[in-house]
């Protein structure tokens, strides 16, 4: 194992393993807080899904500790720990904690954090993180429903989340090359920074990132950075580039859209299924709360649409909505009720032969394939930038879509569908 990866969430590691894969690198990814001694498949590299990010910091550090050991017990030479291209977090973490917990276990005196993903529009400079050509605290990201982002500067972010020293490594560095990046980062430990936020605005900027930072025990960042490490590898000959598959072959049945993140994004792309005329039922948050409305009887309404086409169900509304509805039922307790619902659907619909699972949110795709009783994913190809088909291995045989929720274009429920093919086509 050449690399071994702890996402904080399930959508961030399957955009990670995408990016691992596109350089060349064999790729797994394994769901969850894998038992001490667990076998992994052979792989160049493995990348851990949990839901760690929006939960207790003291908790998140543990979970990603007890995986970190897994992957080092496996042979890992080089840890990334996987966060949100937008470094969604709270003051109180988690990016920070378990960064810190990760250098304690692994020895290691300085590492980066590297979350831009300039193909996704996510980009730093001096610093602050854009989203587009907005910052971060002024794009739609300040609305988050579990994590709201009001400050752009990561620097002020991260160091509020750890007691180490932050640092910055700025674009004009970046742009000079590999020698004055690693002699920026050896300047700034030998003046007791130990976290360094890097500048990047083009996706170049993470292979020389990434170049530069080849011999280090531990890498923090988006799945971007993935690209520059995997490649490390591959230049050193020690993988061998592959090109990527253009489709994924898919077991026969029926194909569903389950919707749970309230990004502008996945809104964006519900309407655009439904002016395309894919059937759709919204979810009814205090229906749900009161009994009115039951996963079963959604579930039915899906099985009952035309098979040809893929319906979309949907909890996705407005901050305004959303900020309405946590207020009557809490923060937690709101978006647990809706990933508990969409859960128990998928499994209804698994039930009933579906196979093909498109799942917009990190949140609701982690409820959603712990339902479904998946473990391991295999990566298909890319539908848009940091989101691949993928497909279960072992049992059940599924296809799926793992989408973030800020990612796509507004018309990914529709053109997703394209990319896969049906195994025995003759069944």
């Amino acid at each position: 194992m050449l690399v071994g990866a702890i996402a904080d969430d399930i959508t961030g590691a399957t955009d990670l393993c995408l990016m691992l894969s596109r350089e060349g690198l064999r790729t797994v990814q394994v769901m969850g807080t894998p038992a001490p001694g667990q076998d992994f498949p052979i792989a160049d590299a493995v990348v851990i899904a949990l839901k760690s990010r929006s939960i207790a910091a003291p908790e998140a550090v543990d979970m990603s500790l007890s995986a970190a050991r897994a992957l080092l017990a496996a042979g890992a030479e080089q840890l990334l720990f996987k966060y949100c291209s937008t470094f969604d977090s709270t003051d109180a973490g988690n990016i920070g904690q378990v960064t810190e917990a990760l250098m304690g276990l692994t020895g290691t005196d300085i590492t980066i954090a590297c979350p831009s993903f300039p193909a996704a529009g996510r980009t730093t400079y001096k610093g602050h993180l854009f989203v587009g050509n907005d910052l971060l605290s002024e794009s739609p990201l300040k609305d988050h429903p579990l994590n709201p982002m009001h400050d752009a500067n990561l620097v002020r972010v991260l160091g509020r989340q750890t007691a180490l020293p932050v640092g910055l490594v700025d674009i004009a560095t970046i742009w000079q090359g590999e020698a004055a990046i690693r002699a920026a980062i050896t300047a700034h430990c030998a003046a007791g920074r130990r976290i360094l936020i890097v500048d990047t605005l083009k996706n170049a900027d993470l292979h020389t990132i990434g170049a530069a930072c080849a011999d280090m025990r531990l890498v923090t960042g988006g799945s971007g950075i993935g690209m520059g490490l995997a490649a490390n590898f591959v230049k050193a000959g020690r993988v061998t580039a592959r090109a990527p598959q253009p489709r994924m072959q898919a077991q026969p049945g029926r194909s569903v859209i389950l919707a749970g993140s309230c990004s502008v994004a996945t809104r964006g792309q519900i309407a655009a299924a439904q002016a395309a005329g894919l059937p759709s039922l919204a979810l009814d948050v205090a229906a749900l709360a009161d009994g009115r409305q039951r996963a079963a009887d959604v579930a039915e309404w899906a099985v009952q649409q035309a098979a040809s086409t893929p319906p979309v169900i949907y909890s996705s509304t407005t901050p305004e909505t959303l900020q309405a509805i946590q207020g009557r039922l809490g923060q937690h307790e709101s978006g647990a009720l809706v990933e508990s619902v969409l859960a128990d659907v998928a499994r209804r619909l698994r039930d009933e032969k579906f196979t093909r699972f498109l799942i917009a949110g990190g949140e609701t795709s982690g409820a959603v394939v712990a339902s479904l009783g998946v473990t391991m994913l295999e990566i298909g190809p890319e539908i848009d930038p940091g989101v691949p088909w993928t497909r279960s291995l072992g049992t059940p045989d599924l296809a799926l879509a793992l989408k973030s929720g800020n990612f796509g274009t507004p018309d990914f429920f529709l053109k997703a569908w394209s990319l896969l093919e049906t195994e025995h086509a003759d069944v």
